[in-house]
């Protein structure tokens, strides 16, 4: 018997607003008793200019979550404490390894409640921390979202998560042209799965001209060294000063120490829903594409990021992996054009999302890594503090972990290769792999100086947004744990 297709409203999902939230994040809690929360996170910047927000969290009381009642409160009070807990442990010269109990106690409360892990995740930063300017305008459009907290005060950094906001609101339909596409399939109305198909890559273009967006007014400097570092997790910090990770305090004379990833846009629900709905299988990286498949390793990094979603967002994607028939269905009809060609349309859409993000990537944290080991050969150069932009001063290449700074390049590349390995007719895969060769000499990101960096680097080791980027890690390639 074939299980259901989902239903995204059982997920608490829906074709406007896709992995967002159906009602509005709350721009503030509205009991009183959560005051000192919220004027803490209003000032955050402020304070960790002034070196001020580790007294000033010491000093306040343990708060009890009981005073929160509906789901938006929850969530609220989620993004109000990850931000706060990571401006606790990378404000200061070193960072700090134990979050106290004003802090951890409520937040592991209320991580629970979510089912998602108390951390600033994906969800704490970018679904459930923006607001629209105008509420008869829509929210994928840049010009109409604000972010409701940062930890610099910077426009760079409300436009870094209001540019995955965008994309995440413009990408809500897919979600119901997937199921809808999967339920043709079962029903052999292939003139259906094809326009549902062709929907699906019209919006994957549209995605794709969003994340060109991001150097509007995102710096790569500014990104790199400000915002980056306060996004960093705990996993593999030893050189950022985290060598065990961090103790979540609860006064019950037990400290266990936890290592979590940090925030990632590998944590977005709509990204993996995309590779499950054209049935794209992702490898551990280095290993081919050409392997047999029914033996072949999962990405264990992939199916990890799940922890990290909302808990309800990754049983939908769970679900929708055992229904996921596109693929076979569009092999099976390989006679039908229409079919085929709106099939690798997706695909070759899909493909030239992930060449931006590529491009990004490389501007952003790539060539800023440089940077950063050029400056630091200067005697000149003062140590600073101690966290994950500065770590990559420490000790030589061989110390570090992970293969250096193009080790990102390779799994990035890689997964786009396999966005186009399903494609079903031959000259499709033959110009995507030209696309492939010739990626970036038309890219308004990547210059020729991207492609030596790309190409050259192997000395510069780079910690990643959320980790430590490397190839040899088993479990996907772009976090090792």
């Amino acid at each position: 018997m074939l299980l259901p297709i989902p239903n995204l409203k059982d997920y608490g999902l829906s074709a406007r607003h896709g992995f967002l939230p159906n009602e509005l994040p709350l721009a503030r809690l509205p009991d009183p008793y959560y005051t000192g929360w919220e004027t803490i996170s209003a000032n955050l910047s402020s304070l960790i200019l002034s070196r001020r927000l580790r007294e000033l969290i010491q000093v306040l009381p343990v708060l009890d979550t009981r005073g929160l009642e509906h789901d938006a409160e929850w969530r609220r009070a989620y993004s109000l404490l990850c931000f706060m807990t990571h401006g606790y442990i990378w404000a200061g010269e070193s960072p700090a390894d134990r979050v106290p109990p004003q802090l951890s106690i409520p937040l592991v409360t209320i991580s629970q409640r979510l089912e998602i892990v108390p951390v600033a995740t994906y969800a704490a930063v970018c679904l459930w921390n923006f607001k629209p300017l105008f509420m008869n305008e829509d929210i994928d459009n840049m010009e109409n979202l604000a972010s409701l907290n940062t930890f610099t005060g910077s426009m760079d950094e409300s436009w870094f998560y209001l540019v995955s906001v965008a994309i995440e609101a413009r990408g809500a339909p897919i979600l119901d042209l997937g199921l809808t596409a999967m339920e043709a399939a079962r029903r052999n109305d292939s003139a259906l799965v094809t326009n549902c198909l062709c929907a699906f890559a019209e919006r994957l273009t549209d995605l794709t001209s969003l994340l060109q967006r991001m150097h509007e007014s995102c710096d790569p400097s500014v990104f790199y060294n400000r915002i980056r570092p306060f996004l960093a997790g705990s996993k593999n910090m030893g050189e950022a000063g985290l060598p065990h990770g961090v103790i979540y305090e609860d006064d019950s004379g037990v400290e266990k120490y936890r290592q979590y990833s940090g925030g990632s846009n590998a944590q977005s629900s709509l990204i993996q829903f995309f590779d499950i709905v054209l049935g794209i299988k992702h490898l551990p990286t280095g290993q081919s594409a050409s392997a047999n498949e029914a033996t072949a390793k999962r990405n264990n990094f992939i199916q990890d990021m799940r922890r990290y979603m909302p808990a309800r967002h990754a049983q939908f994607l769970d679900d929708c992996e055992n229904v996921a028939n596109i693929r076979s269905y569009v092999q099976s009809n390989a006679d039908d054009e229409k079919l085929c060609l709106a099939y690798d349309a997706c695909l070759a859409m899909l493909s030239a999302f992930r060449d931006k993000h590529i491009a990004i990537v490389t501007r952003y944290i790539i060539n800023p890594s440089r940077e950063v080991r050029a400056r630091s050969r200067s005697p000149e150069v003062p140590r600073g503090r101690n966290n994950i932009a500065v770590a990559s001063r420490k000790g030589d290449g061989k110390s570090q972990k992970g293969t250096g700074g193009t080790a990102l390049i390779p799994f990035l590349k890689q997964a786009r290769d396999e966005t186009g390995a399903p494609a079903i007719a031959e000259w499709t895969r033959r110009f995507m792999k030209h696309q492939v060769r010739t990626s970036g000499q038309s890219d308004m990101f990547a210059s020729k100086a991207d492609e030596a960096t790309s190409s050259n680097t192997d000395e510069i080791p780079v910690r990643g947004l959320a980790q430590t980027w490397t190839m040899e890690d088993e479990m996907g390639g772009i976090c090792q744990f």
